[in-house]
């Protein structure tokens, strides 16, 4: 079982039995799928900070042919792309730009082709993280900062409520519904971000934001722009509702 500390900015969580090179294992070392070869391919990226045993299995029973792997071309050529993350921002970052994980990002991003960021992974879309009173830059894909909860009990862990916008991709029919949350740092705003640096250009795409608050936060739950998906909370650990999300995500690949 994971344990709050590990699956929050303290360090990474073990990635247990599952397979490098492209393929995770079920017991034989096989890729997990369904018995079509036309399913839609989706890469949980591997890049040592995430928890990501639970999430290739939940994107798995979703009828979706998935692949843990770090390798860039592909990640670059799935249908879609998930990046966990746990432990400290500015960790997380130097571990995906150590396997050019920054680089397929934005490259698929350019090619319009759907990433999915969760907790940590959610967190590096923004510009920047603070940390024990260290900042450390992010991808920049989203403006605002990450800084910590101001809050009596942090982290905030366990179930809570989002509010969804209107129009959302992520919560289409599951608007009311209640999530895992494990974390204690989030993004309290969204402000306007310069993406054309990066050579993104999300066009007129509708910028949607997900609010939770906590203690005396109101923070950043979920954000969709454009092909870029990110969600605070843990969906595969949020039972049908975190299930539901998924499928919703899976629709626009």
């Amino acid at each position: 079982m994971t344990t709050a500390a590990q699956c929050d900015n303290h360090g990474a969580c073990a990635r247990g039995i599952w397979m490098r090179r492209g393929r995770q294992a079920d017991g034989t070392g096989h890729r997990l799928k369904g018995g079509k070869d036309n399913m839609k391919t989706v890469v949980v990226f591997d890049y040592g900070f995430g928890n990501v045993r639970s999430m290739v299995r939940a994107l798995a029973d979703q009828g979706l042919d998935v692949t843990l792997t770090s390798n860039y071309r592909q990640a670059l050529e799935a249908d879609g792309l998930v990046v966990p993350g746990v432990g400290a921002y500015g960790a997380c970052m130097e571990g995906l730009r150590k396997v050019s994980g920054d680089r397929v990002i934005y490259d698929r991003l350019r090619a319009e082709r759907p990433v999915l960021g969760v907790c940590v992974g959610e967190q590096i879309m923004f510009e920047e993280g603070e940390e024990h009173g260290e900042e450390a830059e992010g991808l920049g894909l989203i403006g605002g900062t990450v800084t910590k909860l101001d809050a009596d009990v942090v982290p905030h862990m366990g179930w809570d409520t989002v509010e969804a916008p209107e129009g959302s991709i992520l919560f289409a029919g599951i608007e009311h519904e209640r999530f895992y949350y494990v974390h204690s740092y989030a993004a309290m705003a969204v402000r306007p971000v310069d993406t054309s640096e990066y050579s993104i250009d999300f066009g007129d795409s509708a910028e949607r934001v997900a609010w939770c608050d906590y203690g005396r936060s109101r923070f950043v739950a979920a954000y969709e722009h454009g092909p870029l998906f990110a969600t605070q909370f843990h969906p595969e650990k949020s039972a049908e509702a975190g299930a539901q999300l998924l499928r919703n995500w899976a629709a626009v690949l």
